[in-house]
């Protein structure tokens, strides 16, 4: 080090400086390595010196981090294709890399586990990642052998029809999906959902970052209404589009019934690769909201960090949520061979059946910490609804066996009917709302979905109870079409009172919009399907003709603000479980009993078909007893 002496220094030290001077020295020295430093990190191009200095990017933990443990650097906001690197065909089978007609796409699959990509040799658009395959097969050809009717019911059917009537009624509901479908599509392709006033999309927050919502929601009503060349588009989207590279907050509820049961569905109804292997990877992106305490999963899930969210309603979790995973998960072990699906939500089976539950009731929030209610809130409408389906649900899909979802079922049904089941003083049978003892004599529109599932489960419940469900049912079918008929656009608000004389309306105008909603129309046809009483024909009729009227726009189907408005405001957007449960349920409703027989399938809370469990083999019955 060179250093300047200037006339009458007296050195201070062996460095020759006095102490300020030392100072100075040291602060020009700092200065300038950091503008040294800065130069690397902050100029432009400087990204080669930055590698040197800085360490490379964390992955987040999950697919990339195996990738590059086994040796191979995934490509940046790449996830890997929806089809693995096909084998070679089975004898007499198409290729399955190749797009074909979906009605022909049974027989051999190979299973692959979606949890190890590895990338590819580049190919001539750029290189891409694949599955690793693993030893682990099912056999989609034995799986639709074991169906008891045909998925789409016995084609002779239609021409025995007579009158023609409901076939017509059943084409017109066929039109009111295509048109919904082509404006989506013109318009808001890739995005959620369709705003059809404004003409464009919307994305919301509550999926994390991922799109497309309406194309995944649609795709088994798509198959089901033989809209093939719909289908096909709708395929080819989730095959190159569909990406989980996301790093948002999902709500765990909303993705796995869209999302998971969507794609699930639309799997066993073709067989084709691509629903299956992004249902298995899109769950175990799930799968961190159950690291909890107890295990019972938080609300929301963040795909970027992997941790849970919050649920809205502070530190708890919502009944409703947590309890309407199991459906879904099985299959997703069913099509894995992952165990850790079905673990998941048989330890929240376990945590409920333990819990104590005042008087046989479930309330709607627990804490995922301490595993304890947090309030005394009861409802069958929102936060509690599809639990309670979800139970009769398990036991209907394992094909009778799952004893403990039938147990909790019923033993649930006996408190509500105790406590929550009345009778107004006009005749109108509703299932109130419970806190802390204290009732509140509404219901909304969400719980009207109670009369189809009370229909559902009558056959198997005790002899001498048999007969009062089925009334039951109809009975609170009634009161929710009472909802509707009593409403100046002849569809129902979301919420409606039994109090001041007053019954079956909403008594505040936050109340009274309808938003598409399919419960009511859902009742109507399981009670369809249960009594064959046409009843619930001339109700369905009513409702496709009030959609038509008051939410049909230029450009797709809208919700609607005041339903005791004779010319309502639209609210600009097209939900899409309109086209995944509305549309599905009134196609149903005019449709033969042997199309999407109920001895083959359940639907999850979305409308989404999934199979019962017909094979005595399967792992996929819950508790046998």
């Amino acid at each position: 080090m060179l250093v300047r002496k200037v006339p009458g220094f007296v050195p201070a030290s062996p460095w020759g400086l006095r102490l300020p001077q030392k100072f100075l020295f040291l602060l020009f020295l700092s200065g300038l390595v950091t503008l040294c430093f800065g130069a690397l990190f902050l100029l432009p191009h400087s990204s080669r010196f930055k590698r040197l200095f800085s360490a490379s990017r964390t992955q987040q933990p999950g697919l990339e981090v195996m990738a590059e443990i086994a040796g191979h650097h995934p490509m940046p906001e790449r996830e890997p294709p929806p089809n693995p690197a096909p084998a070679a065909p089975a004898p007499g089978e198409d290729d399955p890399g190749r797009p074909v007609d979906v009605l022909r796409r049974k027989g051999w699959l190979r299973r692959t586990r979606p949890t190890d990509p590895r990338e590819e040799g580049n190919s001539v658009a750029a290189p891409r990642p694949r599955e690793e395959s693993v030893r682990f097969s099912f056999d989609y050809s034995a799986f639709r052998s074991r169906l008891r009717h045909p998925v789409l019911g016995a084609r002779d059917d239609e021409s025995k029809e007579s009158p023609s009537l409901v076939r017509t009624q059943r084409e017109k509901i066929k039109e009111m999906m295509r048109f919904s479908w082509q404006n989506y599509r013109r318009y808001a392709m890739g995005k959620n959902e369709l705003r059809p006033l404004t003409k464009d999309g919307y994305e919301g927050s509550m999926f994390g970052g991922l799109s497309g919502a309406t194309i995944i929601d649609s795709l088994d009503t798509l198959y089901l209404m033989e809209l093939k060349e719909e289908f096909q588009e709708a395929k080819a989207w989730v095959q190159d589009s569909f990406h989980l590279n996301v790093s948002g907050e999902a709500s765990l509820f909303e993705v796995n019934i869209r999302y998971i049961g969507g794609l699930l569905s639309a799997f066993y109804l073709t067989g084709e690769e691509v629903f299956r292997v992004k249902a298995i990877k899109l769950g175990e992106k799930l799968l961190p909201a159950f690291n909890t305490p107890t295990g019972i999963p938080k609300g929301v899930v963040n795909f970027k960090s992997g941790s849970w969210g919050w649920a809205t309603a502070g530190s708890s979790s919502i009944l409703a949520e947590f309890g309407s995973l199991h459906l879904e998960f099985l299959h997703l072990t069913e099509l894995s061979g992952n165990p850790v699906f079905a673990e998941k939500v048989k330890n929240i089976r376990k945590v409920l059946r333990e819990i104590d539950k005042p008087f046989g009731l479930y309330p709607n929030f627990l804490s995922p910490v301490s595993g304890n209610w947090v309030q005394h809130h009861v409802s069958v409408g929102g936060l509690g609804d599809s639990f309670y389906e979800y139970l009769i649900k398990s036991w209907l899909m394992s094909a009778k066996t799952d004893t403990e979802a039938k147990n909790m079922y019923y033993e649930a049904l006996e408190a509500i009917e105790t406590y929550l089941v009345n009778v107004s003083p006009g005749g109108l049978t509703y299932i109130a709302e419970w806190r802390g003892g204290i009732l509140d004599h509404k219901m909304g529109h969400l719980a009207c979905f109670s009369g189809g599932m009370i229909a559902l489960g009558a056959e198997d419940a005790k002899e001498d109870k048999r007969a009062y469900y089925r009334e039951l049912a109809a009975q609170i079918t009634r009161t929710c079409h009472e909802s509707y008929a009593r409403s100046d656009t002849k569809l129902g608000p979301e919420a409606f009172w039994f109090n001041s004389g007053r019954e079956a309306v909403a008594t505040q105008l936050s109340e009274s919009y309808y938003i598409l909603r399919p419960e009511v129309v859902e009742s109507y046809m399981y009670l369809w399907r249960q009594t064959h009483d046409p009843i619930y024909r001339e109700w369905g009729w009513e409702v496709v003709m009030a959609l038509e009227k008051h939410c049909r726009t230029e450009a797709g189907f809208s919700g609607i603000q005041d339903v005791y408005s004779s010319n309502p405001n639209h609210d600009n957007r097209q939900q899409s479980f309109f086209l995944a449960e509305t549309l599905k349920y009134l196609y149903l409703l005019f449709s033969e009993d042997n199309v999407l027989s109920l001895e083959d399938w359940v639907f999850n809370t979305e409308a989404h078909p999934l199979p019962v469990n017909h094979s005595d083999s399967s792992s996929m019955a819950g508790h046998r007893h």
